[in-house]
């Protein structure tokens, strides 16, 4: 059954502000998870490794059809392939090491951060064409995560009692 045109312009443009949304919430996020690397010793890698998709994702808010651009494409496959790489030492040393509870060792958070870029941009790929309802649903899941997981070990002071001070002082 065909929607009137109104009815799916609604639709689109609502589906458009809730992208938008999305992309300045996650933005933001990656934005605090770049400045909170400031005590890191490594400040300057991970900072930099939040501070990539932080741009993207607010260039998508602006433009959404930024996508589509080469520059966008490349600096995000680059990044994403860099994060990969990254990732999949990370993840074999973690597995090697058999860590478990990986938001209690550094090298689990940084993993986690680099896994949630991943998605992310894997998301945003040729979102200027079309968002769909089913990659909005999921950059809703997907931005909600962060900041309640977030908001939880900052509420929950015993989860935070291993970690190391550089990682304590930062908010």
């Amino acid at each position: 059954m065909n929607e009137p045109s109104e009815v799916r312009c609604t639709k689109t443009k609502f589906s458009l502000i809730i992208w938008r949304v999305c992309n300045v919430c996650m933005s933001l996020f990656f934005a605090l998870a770049s400045y909170v690397q400031i005590n890191d010793p490594d400040a300057v890698l991970w900072m930099v490794a939040y501070a990539i998709p932080a741009n993207l994702c607010l260039l998508i808010a602006i433009k959404p059809h930024v996508t589509e651009t080469l520059l966008w494409r490349r600096i995000a496959k680059l990044h994403m392939l860099i994060s990969t790489a990254v990732v999949s030492m990370m993840g074999w040393t973690l597995y090697k090491e058999h860590i478990t509870n990986i938001f209690q060792q550094e090298e689990g958070r940084e993993f986690s951060g680099l896994m949630l870029i991943l998605v992310w941009l894997l998301l945003c790929q040729h979102s200027g064409s079309s968002i769909g309802a089913l990659r909005l649903s999921v950059a809703v899941a997907i931005t909600i995560f962060p900041f309640v997981a977030w908001l939880y070990y900052y509420i929950n002071k015993e989860l935070r009692t291993s970690w190391p001070p550089h990682c304590k002082a930062a908010l």
